[in-house]
This record gives C-alpha cells, structure tokens and sequence, in this order.
C-alpha cells in the first residue's frame, strides 16, 4: 500500500492513473467523502472491490465520469435524469438510470439500473479525465462504519485482509464534514429520492426503500448525519408506521451503524430493549401500549 499527498496533485493523478490500469485499488477524496475507485470495466477490478468491501455480489456500485458525454456512453437518459444533471451540474448528485451494460458484472445492479455522477473535486476528477472511462467512486468505509473524512476513519476499521486490497492512497488530509451525494432514482415515472444528501428537490424528503437492506441503509445514514451530538445529548429517532412497515429494520440499521453485534428484534412484548454499541446504548422502545405520556 502507497500513500502519496495531494500537495503534488499531478503526481498522485499519474500514480493513481497507473494502479487503475493495473487493475488495482485506490482511495481518491472526493467533494463529499473518500471513496475506493477501480476500473468499471476490470472483471478481476471489480471483484477485489466487492471483497474490499465485504458485500454481496449484485449490491450495485455508483461510477464517476467526467461529462453528460460519458454519462450517455453508460446509462439511457431520459427526461428527468438529463434536466437533473443540468439543475445540478455543480452538486454532488447520483442519478440511477437504465444502464446500457458497458460495466463489469457486479456495477449495475441485477435490475440492471446504474448510478452515475460528476465529481467536481479536482483529483478524482482529474484521475478520470485522465483514464478516459469512469471509476467506481463508492465510500471507502467498511459498510456501517463512520463516514470516511479522513484517511484514518478508513484505515481504523478496516481488517488486515482489507488493507491488503488497497494499492494506492491519495491522502488530501481531512476533508470537509459534508454530506454525501444525494441519490435519485429516475427509472420510475417521477424521480425518487434513495439518499438525501445536500441535493433536495423538494422541501420535504421522501425517501424510498425497496427492501431490508435499503431501510438499514437509511437508519445508517441518519445515524451518522447525527452522530456528532453523541456523547453530548440524546439522540431520539421517532417513527410512525403500521406493523410491517419496517421500523425494526430501520432499527436495525441504525444498530449495525452504532457497532450493534446483538440481533435486533422488535419491543412489542418487552415495550424497551437495550443494545449496547461501540461506547454507545441504543434504546429500543415501542409505545404503543403507553397510556401516559410521562
């Protein structure tokens, strides 16, 4: 593993250049969080990158690129997703579109959908222009760990395995605490919002999820959008749903954020469980028996 500094920022482009024609792995910063990049169109790439980050084969991967141009090259743009990438063609925005499968197995998703974005940052952009085909720009973090703004948030909760995956570091020091990109599905007739980062359509999010893992995803994301305040007051996430409606998976994801090993299960018959995370306690409590407010 080689760790080289932004401060000679066309070094670290030729050097990051060169391990992703190899077929390696390379950490680049990013607008928004570090993210581990490998060439979309490397079957064995795209391989080290899914036991990179310890996740099943067909959870998709987004692509950076540099322009519409590529973006077109990738996925079909309809309506939606082009006045998307022109409303916010300085904004860190993923658009899932319709992929034309030009990517290794394991990129789209196994509905064969694709997220796409313009990283304005100048090293990962600059890395791109320079390959002349898009890099994966996945979050460089194990999955549920804190969001990587520093090359030690990485490094600290990876496995010895997992650093042996990793070929090149392009360390810009800490990055700003900005929110990741936004997420928006344009494959259904209106756009719908997967992730909410800094990107907002409407005044009111909305937030869509398709299964399980996506409602783990969501509790994660909240999490550690509030996860500054732990340790200094209580965090309280209220939900309102019908049984079934997925408040124990979201409970669930919140857990496997706060390092959780215990299985969540729901409060319905013990009214409260308690959890105990990484110097943290989540408390699960259902309320629907409660008659006083108190």
């Amino acid at each position: 593993m080689e760790v080289v500094k932004t401060k000679y920022e066309k070094n670290a482009i030729k050097k990051a250049l060169a391990v992703l024609k190899d077929g390696g792995l390379v950490i680049l910063p990013t607008e928004t969080v570090y993210v581990a990049s490998v060439d979309v169109g490397n079957h064995a790439a795209v391989k080290k990158l899914i036991r990179y980050k310890n996740r099943p084969f067909g959870k998709p991967f987004s692509i950076g690129v540099t322009d519409l141009e590529m973006v077109k090259h990738y996925v079909k743009l309809n309506r939606v997703a082009r006045n998307l990438y022109q409303a916010f063609s300085a904004k860190p925005l993923t658009v899932v579109s319709c992929g034309r499968h030009q990517v290794a197995p394991g990129i789209e998703s196994e509905a064969g959908t694709l997220g796409v974005i313009i990283p304005r940052h100048p090293v990962v952009a600059g890395v791109i222009k320079a390959f002349g085909r898009p890099i994966t720009v996945t979050s460089a973090n194990a999955s549920y760990q804190k969001k990587p703004y520093k090359i030690s948030d990485i490094l600290d909760n990876l496995s010895l395995r997992q650093k042996a995956l990793i070929d090149l570091i392009v360390d810009a020091g800490e990055l700003p605490l900005n929110e990741p990109s936004t997420v928006i599905d344009t494959t259904l007739d209106d756009p719908v919002v997967l992730r909410q980062g800094e990107v907002r359509l409407k005044d009111k999010t909305k937030i869509l999820s398709r299964s399980e893992e996506n409602t783990w995803n969501i509790g994660k994301e909240l999490w550690q959008k509030y996860e500054s305040y732990h340790g200094k007051r209580a965090i309280v996430f209220a939900l309102e749903g019908q049984l079934g409606a997925g408040k124990t998976q979201f409970t669930k994801g919140l857990a496997l954020a706060m390092g959780v090993k215990e299985e969540v299960i729901s409060p319905t018959y013990n009214l409260e469980i308690e959890y105990r995370g990484r110097n943290a306690i989540l408390t699960h409590i259902d309320v629907w028996k409660v008659q006083d407010a108190k």
